[in-house]
């Protein structure tokens, strides 16, 4: 006889997904009510397990899908049929992904086949180019079509749905990105973990990996990177790479020889929030980490033409410049020497939530089951 009223899955692949999905998770687990069971599609092997170990989480089952596939056509196909035996399998009460990824899509369009409701953590976000980003505006429209329980973020992603056609079951939940970072607030380390002081020298973070950043896209970043450290000796930039060769290698070519590049491995979770913590600017293609630097009071320049987040461009402390080195060049020279370029408040800001929507989602989705 099961000891619990509710079971509840949660389908993920990549690390931004593990570390918002993780304080959900851990808030679930409160609960008597519910049972929960957790499927890695595989996207993000190595980093998903740091952040799964700092929140004491471990998987139910790992599709290994990067392992199995180069394409995303196979991903999805892989995700599909093997999702199917494992809902089949335990049968859940309902189904919850995250944000935009393959993997996102993946999941709620198996659990929507087996008639599973499905629930959607970062809803409603949109740049309204259906390419920019590709392939993840496509894929959170689709999921807003076969999801039952909506949790946006913030008003305008609520609104977003609301233009969409979307009327029943769409809550302003907060994102659970925040949670994330008050959680880890106290785990973080105290000393230095790269090559220089983060306390006291000047340096800029940055991240890039989106697909459509690929090729020229991230040669012509890493000419206005290189432009930059020409003209101001002292400063430093840390560069985490994804792993992917697309976009290493180029980063490797361009700027691998610079003293003043810092070019490592993805950081751990908790490594990389001290690093941008203290960073001087940030430079991104990231969606989360937009959210982090925004929380945080970072100045950010985000290195897309359009943002599914315009919440940071209205907090005042961040600004679209694409891939163009010289407006990146610009942009960077015009924050280095008037700090107060971007007129924000170096306190954390609350645009995206309190720290509570984990909560939140967790009453709404049990009113939602026990209904």
């Amino acid at each position: 006889m099961k000891n619990y009223d509710y079971l509840i899955s949660f389908v993920l692949g990549t690390r931004p997904e593990a570390i918002k999905i993780a304080p959900l998770i851990l808030e679930f687990k409160k609960s008597k009510k519910v049972k929960v069971n957790i499927a890695l599609s595989g996207q993000h092997d190595e980093m998903i397990k740091s952040v799964f170990d700092i929140f004491n989480l471990k998987e139910d089952i790992n599709l290994n899908i990067l392992k199995r596939s180069i394409s995303m056509d196979q991903s999805i196909s892989l995700i599909l049929s093997e999702l199917s035996i494992f809902f089949d399998n335990s049968k859940p009460d309902i189904v919850f992904v995250q944000g935009d990824t393959l993997t996102a899509f993946a999941g709620a369009l198996a659990a929507f086949l087996k008639r599973i409701p499905v629930a959607h953590v970062e809803a409603g976000l949109r740049t309204e180019n259906i390419d920019s980003p590709f392939p993840e505006e496509a894929n959170r429209r689709m999921i807003s079509q076969i999801t039952n329980l909506h949790f946006s973020p913030t008003k305008i992603a609520f609104e977003n749905l609301k233009k969409s056609g979307i009327s029943h079951n769409i809550f302003i939940s907060g994102n659970t990105v925040v949670d994330a970072l008050n959680l880890v607030s106290k785990k973080i380390k105290k000393s230095p973990i790269v090559d220089i002081d983060i306390f006291k020298e000047k340096y800029i973070l940055t991240t890039v990996h989106r697909r459509e950043n690929w090729g020229d896209p991230i040669r012509n970043i890493a000419k206005g990177i290189l432009n930059i450290v020409d003209k101001n000796k002292k400063l430093k930039f840390i560069i985490p790479m994804h792993m992917n060769p697309l976009v290493r290698f180029p980063l490797i070519d361009m700027l691998g020889n610079n003293k003043n590049i810092l070019l490592i491995d993805p950081m751990p979770y908790l490594d990389f929030i001290l690093v941008l913590r203290h960073s001087t600017i940030v430079l991104t293609d990231s969606g989360g980490i937009q959210e982090e630097a925004h929380t945080l009071g970072k100045p950010m320049l985000i290195l897309r033409d359009s943002t599914e987040r315009p919440e940071v461009l209205l907090g005042g402390n961040a600004l679209l410049v694409g891939t163009d080195s010289k407006k990146i060049e610009m942009e960077l020279n015009k924050l280095l020497k008037d700090s107060n370029a971007f007129k924000l408040n170096k306190k954390n800001l609350k645009t995206f939530g309190d720290g509570n929507a984990s909560k939140f989602i967790v009453e709404k989705t049990l009113h939602f089951l026990k209904l």
